[in-house]
């Protein structure tokens, strides 16, 4: 009876140990399809389609014992070293709060890119810079936090990034620097003295950044995607924002989707796991896929000689699932756009 139930004791211990321990690992597997139209919504737009416009998401998750050994019996999920996931020191929060900021710039640049599309009137406003990483051991370890505004520097109120770099270019070792920031819409003194960034002969206050900045538009528009991290849902942010603007349906009847960052010029960014997210869109009965249409240089074939391009590696994808979805290729919100306009009506 003993023996039992030390066996039985033992038996649980392993079970929660391959079931529950967290390794050093992330898995990346097919996440979902999700309507557009659901996060975006255009002030008096039109929402009445006959088709969708989705994003897609891949779904990110850190190993146990068992789910890493199942990955590689699964053909469309992919193992990543924490260190490949995540930037040099970058912790849980830094990493969840670039992640914002990714999905917050990708937000600004589908108006940005939509309005000017629709010719229609916005304005930009600055709110100085974002702390997305704090260095340990540089100048603003224990002083600042990722996801700090940092709004004064030096009595200087400051809107733009370059605004904050002129100002610490001109400083010295141990020179003090005197920081106001917004933490939680709570405005914080900081002194800071300047010292070398880690690994870098370059003094500094050791803090990684980007411009905070606000886009108004009319229409006004309210994005709710506060959940969703990352780029990757730009180019369809834009087209939902364009379809719901604009007189026509840009749908046509289909259930389309696609990925890619969407920049400020109007191209369309390279974006990770495009294999996951044609499996999922294939699934969830997508008709049409846009796909990245990336450039690979001879510089990243020297790094990777087997890298694609997001497109190609769509279409491989497609082939290996036999799936009758139409994968698109996009360099710009043109090459997309352009192909909207020549599609046939579904009910044709």
């Amino acid at each position: 009876m003993k023996k039992s139930l030390l066996y039985m004791i033992i038996l649980f211990v392993i079970v929660f140990f391959l079931s529950f321990y967290r390794l050093d690992y992330y898995i990346m597997k097919p996440g979902s399809a999700y309507d557009v139209s659901e996060f975006v919504t255009v002030e008096d737009g039109d929402k009445n389609h006959e088709g969708t416009m989705s994003l897609m998401t891949v779904a990110m998750a850190q190993a146990t014992p068992l789910t890493y050994a199942v990955s590689y019996f699964k053909e469309f999920e992919e193992v990543f070293k924490e260190e490949d996931v995540r930037q040099e020191e970058e912790d849980e929060e830094e990493y969840s709060v670039r992640q914002l900021k990714l999905m917050s710039d990708s937000q600004f640049n589908a108006l940005f890119i939509a309005f000017q599309k629709a010719n229609l009137p916005y304005t930009i406003e600055y709110h100085g810079v974002t702390v997305l990483n704090v260095l340990a051991d540089g100048a603003a370890d224990g002083e600042l936090e990722p996801g700090d505004e940092i709004v004064e520097v030096d009595g200087v109120l400051i809107e733009k990034a370059q605004e904050l770099t002129h100002i610490l270019s001109a400083k010295k070792e141990n020179e003090a620097v005197e920081l106001v920031i917004d933490r939680n819409d709570k405005l914080l003194d900081r002194k800071i003295a300047l010292k070398p960034i880690p690994g870098s002969e370059k003094v500094g206050i050791g803090i990684t950044y980007s411009e905070s900045k606000l886009i108004k538009t009319e229409p006004n528009v309210n994005v709710d995607a506060d959940k969703i991290g990352g780029p990757s849902a730009g180019l369809m942010f834009t087209l939902e924002i364009l379809n719901q603007l604009l007189d026509e349906d840009l749908t046509k009847g289909y259930s389309i989707a696609g990925t890619g960052e969407m920049n400020e010029d109007g191209t369309v960014g390279r974006i990770g796991g495009i294999e996951k997210k044609v499996v999922a869109a294939d699934k969830d009965g997508v008709e049409i896929f846009f796909a990245p249409d990336d450039n690979i240089t001879e510089a990243m074939l020297q790094v990777n000689p087997h890298l694609k391009s997001n497109y190609e590696a769509a279409v491989e994808t497609a082939e290996k699932i036999h799936t009758d979805m139409e994968i698109v290729a996009v360099k710009t919100i043109d090459d997309a756009l352009d192909y909207l306009e020549k599609l046939k009506p579904k009910d044709d």
